[in-house]
Order: C-alpha cells, then sequence, then structure tokens
C-alpha cells in the first residue's frame, strides 16, 4: 500500500464501530473498493441495497478475515473449495457454498448458497481485524455503474451520503475476483476474474460453465452490467480509428479507449492508448472508463480485446458495459 494511503489506527477504530453500530463504510481491497456492512445486521444491509439500488435478490460478497473462518458461514466445505482457499487466499478468488442456516437472506438473494471471500489488502485485513466479524461488500457504486477503484471514485458516487470512505490507494488488481462454486461434486466459474480457468484447474481439475437455473446467481452476473453513463460501443480492432473520425467529423465528442496509439487525434477525439498487457488494461480499466465517462463525451469506443483466458474477465467487464445501453450486443463493424 502506497505510504501516502496510510491509515490509522483512529480512523480503523471508528469504521469498525461504525460497522457495529450498522452504518455502511467503504473500504479498498485489492480486487475495487467495497461497500461494506455488518453480514449479520439485516437493517445494515438494507442501508447498503438502499445506497446502491441494488436488488435485493442480487446476492453480497461475505468477507472475512482468514479461510479458518469458512465453518461459521458454510454448511459444507467441498475439497475442492479447500483447496482453492488454501492456493489463493488471501486473494481475488471468492466462493460460493452451501450456506449456514443463519445466514441472512439479505447475505445470499434468498438463495442457499453464500458467497465468501478473504481480501489480500492490507486495509481490508485490518478492518477486519478490528470489526471482528464478516463485512459482506459489493463494490462501492451505484448498482450497475462503474465499479471504483480509488477512494475518489467512491466519494464522487456518494458524496455526503457516505460517512466513512477509508483510503487505501488505488485497488492494486483492479478488477472483481473469480466467482467459484463449489457445490457437491461441480465446480462452477460463475464469474471470470484475474485468476484465470487454467489456474483453478491446476488446483482441482475440470472446471464447469453454469447453465440453467440450478446454477446459483452470483454477484456481477447480470447481462447489464459495470457500465459507464455514457453509451459505450465495442469496435472491431481495425475499425476504431475510422469510427473515431467518422463521429468526430461530426462535431461529435468521442472517447476512445484503444490497445495502440491513434494514427491522427481530432479536437474531439479523448483518446487512451491502454496497451496491450492484460494486467495493466486490468489494472487501469475503471480508471479510464471513469475519466473518459468524466470528459463530457458524447459516446465511449472501446477496442475489442484479442481471444485469450488472460482477457477473459475484462472482456467480460466490456461487454456487459457495452449491454446497458443497448438491446443486443453487435460490433460497430464485422471483424
Amino acid at each position: 500500500m502506497n505510504a501516502a494511503f496510510h491509515v490509522t489506527p483512529e480512523q480503523l477504530a471508528q469504521a469498525a464501530q461504525a460497522l457495529r453500530a450498522g452504518e455502511p463504510v467503504a473500504f479498498p481491497t485489492e480486487t475495487v473498493y467495497g461497500l461494506g456492512a455488518d453480514a449479520g445486521n439485516a437493517a445494515a444491509l438494507q442501508r447498503v441495497f438502499e445506497l446502491k439500488g441494488r436488488p435485493r435478490s442480487h446476492p453480497l460478497i461475505v468477507h472475512l478475515a482468514s479461510g479458518a473462518l469458512l465453518p461459521d458461514w458454510a454448511s459444507a466445505i467441498p475439497v475442492s473449495a479447500q483447496r482453492l482457499a488454501e492456493r489463493f487466499w488471501p486473494g481475488p478468488l471468492t466462493l460460493v457454498l452451501p450456506r449456514a442456516a443463519h445466514v441472512l437472506p439479505l447475505v445470499t438473494g434468498g438463495q442457499d448458497t453464500v458467497a465468501l471471500r478473504v481480501p489480500a489488502h492490507p486495509v481490508a485485513q485490518q478492518l477486519l481485524a478490528a470489526f471482528g466479524g464478516g463485512i459482506a461488500a459489493p463494490s462501492a457504486n451505484r448498482h450497475g455503474g462503474l465499479s471504483p477503484t480509488s477512494a475518489a471514485h467512491v466519494r464522487a458516487e456518494f458524496g455526503a451520503g457516505l460517512r466513512i470512505v477509508l483510503d487505501g490507494g488505488e485497488a492494486t488488481l483492479g478488477l472483481e475476483s473469480s466467482i467459484v462454486a463449489c457445490l457437491e461434486q461441480r465446480v462452477l466459474l460463475l464469474r471470470p476474474g484475474l485468476i484465470t480457468r487454467s489456474q483453478l484447474q491446476q488446483v482441482v481439475g475440470p472446471v464447469g460453465t453454469p447453465s440453467g437455473a440450478d446454477s446459483p446467481r452470483a454477484p456481477g452476473g447480470l447481462a447489464a452490467h459495470y457500465a459507464p453513463r455514457t453509451p459505450l460501443s465495442i469496435v472491431a480492432p481495425g475499425h476504431i480509428d475510422a469510427l473515431a473520425a467518422h463521429w468526430a467529423a461530426r462535431a461529435v465528442r468521442v472517447g476512445v479507449l484503444a490497445r495502440q496509439p491513434a494514427r491522427a487525434c481530432p479536437a474531439q477525439v479523448l483518446w487512451i492508448d491502454a496497451g496491450e498487457d492484460p494486467g495493466r488494461y486490468a489494472h487501469d480499466l475503471y480508471a479510464h472508463l471513469h475519466a473518459l465517462d468524466a470528459s463530457g463525451a458524447a459516446r465511449l469506443l472501446v477496442q475489442d480485446v484479442p481471444a485469450g483466458e488472460r482477457w477473459d474477465a475484462i472482456r467480460d467487464r466490456l461487454w456487459r458495459a457495452a449491454a446497458a445501453h443497448q438491446a443486443a450486443i453487435a460490433l460497430e463493424a464485422s471483424r
């Protein structure tokens, strides 16, 4: 963690006390910033749903201080879950397991499963230790919008409506966790993240893809999600320059997120070259989209990303963001 964003013991104690009193608190994780509440307090959870405008059927992730607390929240812990926890916790992995009887329906979205994670960020760990319980924490933004990767994003979203925001600097990874369900003999990847399917399979063998109504709903699983306010379209790689010029020629201000420098950049175009490295692209993705969304652009154009599992989580977020602005996603130009 950047020393410039040191969270003091007094701030941590204040945040832990607020959680005990049923007040939501925003805090950093290595993935994105979370909007946390006492996972055992229904009134506190209700406040999180109200702040976000989040559907009650959408489950929350409970953040824990260590994997040793799994039996407090899950009624069964398959061997696959134990192996994944040992390999990837603390870290950007959420496990979906059969819920313990006491887990509140507001946490599970009314399902028989619960989503659990042990975050790696030092401020998140310090807050969990100071609080002494599970913290249910979706991303600290309005439901369906861009995830926050800095305290500034959180404050811009909620303003005075959220009293406590712990500032841990920029999220170190910048993309939400991989979500994996371990239920009976099935291991399913419910949401791609920076822990890839291949990495998971090295630990537990075959990892399936959810299908049918019997698969659990997962946070971030809606078809339209992670979206800026400005309409966003995905553009085939060879057409990004031409399409940006097309809109600029019509005096439409355009924001572009590409993986290459612009060949030419009219005054009407704000062009961001995010590069070809998927780790850096993921780290910067939401910060770039926040910047483009605030630029005054009327349209956002995002160059489609390459095939390959290192880009899977990025592709998932981008196409869900595009889906928020159109009934059916279509490339602006054919591949």
